[in-house]
């Protein structure tokens, strides 16, 4: 078997790689922003490579990837692993669960946090057809990965991909939260039904407008943007009426300076029961807890919407006016959220833990926002596609 050098150029989809421990651990941010602006939460979730993989061509039909994973993991509930998913030539070829790695193991009741360390995993994919072939190893979206190794019994090239880039911000929906496997993230989904260039900005717990995000997206090569606001804003009752409506602003004229003529879409929250009348903070539900589950709720006083605290009903009035506020705009576009998942799909898929969608309905996420994206006419069709 041939060791690959762990080049940059095998990588898409992030903006830096670190050298730790001998391994590359991959980063959706690049650092002056992680180490100055962000927080725990949001340096934790962008070192998660959601929509990140490797991408190659190589007439190889073995390989082997080593990973060392890191994992948070609640004391006394069970979370599914990440994955790793394999494309050849487009194709699904296989999925493979994580089985080892280290655990940052949180304690609900007490807030301590323990530190287990664990082996490497170890994933093998054989018996692929001789010739030339496309791989795309999409990494784990939901747990933080240093690739030790790559391997293969013939040699790797880096390719080039000439596919429109989409840049997609978001929260811990985009981010891929209860999503099985890294292609069932409704961007990857989304991206891979559109034929674009996934650049995941989907941070969980994180996206509240900062002004360092516009100027990450500023700077990023994009052919179509899209930003979606508000769940989070609401969930931390981060914002009055009165701060998040200049922010949204002030964060689309950023995008702006970089991205003057790109067509961008501003996207409102789905539907989420428990936050549309009600406003935050959220917080998780202790009785589900002590019965292993996990469930959130909301527990702000909907009477106060008078004094400018935010619901989703409100939020997604406000991002529709910044919209048609910004009429001079003509790349600017508004999506609703309603429109991607509304409260009748709520009845047919219900959110499992209250908040996030579960695969099916990451699923249909992607499928919808396709269609008013991406299809022909969409808000988000670059120019000169087919």
């Amino acid at each position: 078997m041939i060791d690959v050098p762990l080049s940059a150029s095998l990588f898409h989809g992030g903006a830096e790689l670190e050298t730790v421990d001998g391994a590359v651990r991959l980063h959706r941010l690049p650092l002056p922003y992680r180490s100055r602006e962000a927080d725990g939460q949001l340096r934790l979730m962008e070192s998660q490579p959601s929509g990140v993989r490797l991408v190659f061509g190589t007439r190889a039909t073995t390989l082997e990837l080593e990973l060392r994973a890191t994992r948070v993991a609640y004391k006394g509930l069970a979370r599914e692993r990440g994955a790793v998913d394999v494309t050849i030539n487009g194709d699904l070829h296989g999925s493979h669960p994580l089985r080892y790695g280290n655990v940052l193991e949180i304690d609900m009741q007490t807030g301590g946090t323990a530190s287990l360390a664990g082996e490497i995993d170890r994933v093998s994919v054989e018996e692929l057809a001789p010739g030339d072939k496309h791989v795309e190893i999409w990494l784990p979206h939901n747990e933080q990965v240093d690739v030790v190794a790559l391997r293969a019994d013939a040699p790797v090239h880096p390719l080039r991909d000439e596919r429109p880039v989409w840049v997609h911000h978001g929260s811990s929906i985009s981010h891929g939260s209860n999503a099985a496997t890294p292609l069932q993230i409704w961007p990857a989904v989304a991206a891979r039904g559109a034929g674009v260039n996934l650049r995941n900005l989907g941070f969980g717990g994180s996206a509240v407008v900062d002004p360092f995000m516009a100027r990450v997206i500023r700077d990023a090569p994009a052919d179509a943007i899209s930003v979606k606001l508000g769940i989070n804003v609401v969930n931390l009752d981060a914002m009055r009426a009165r701060s998040f409506v200049p922010a949204v602003h002030g964060f689309l004229d950023t995008i702006r300076e970089g991205h003057p003529r790109t067509p961008l879409a501003l996207v409102s929250p789905i539907f989420c029961g428990i936050h549309e009348e009600t406003p935050g903070p959220g917080s998780f539900d202790v009785d589900e807890l002590r019965a292993g589950r996990v469930r959130f709720v909301a527990t702000g006083d909907p009477t106060r919407t008078r004094e400018g605290v935010l619901t989703l009903e409100v939020i997604r009035d406000l991002l529709a006016q910044v919209v048609r506020d910004r009429a001079g705009d003509p790349h600017l576009h508004f999506i609703s959220g309603l429109d991607l998942y509304g409260p009748e799909d709520a009845e047919e898929f219900p959110l499992p833990d209250g908040l996030h969608p579960d695969t099916a309905t990451h699923e249909l996420i992607a499928r919808r926002f396709v269609g008013v994206a991406f299809a022909p006419g969409g808000s988000l069709r670059p120019a000169g596609s087919p």
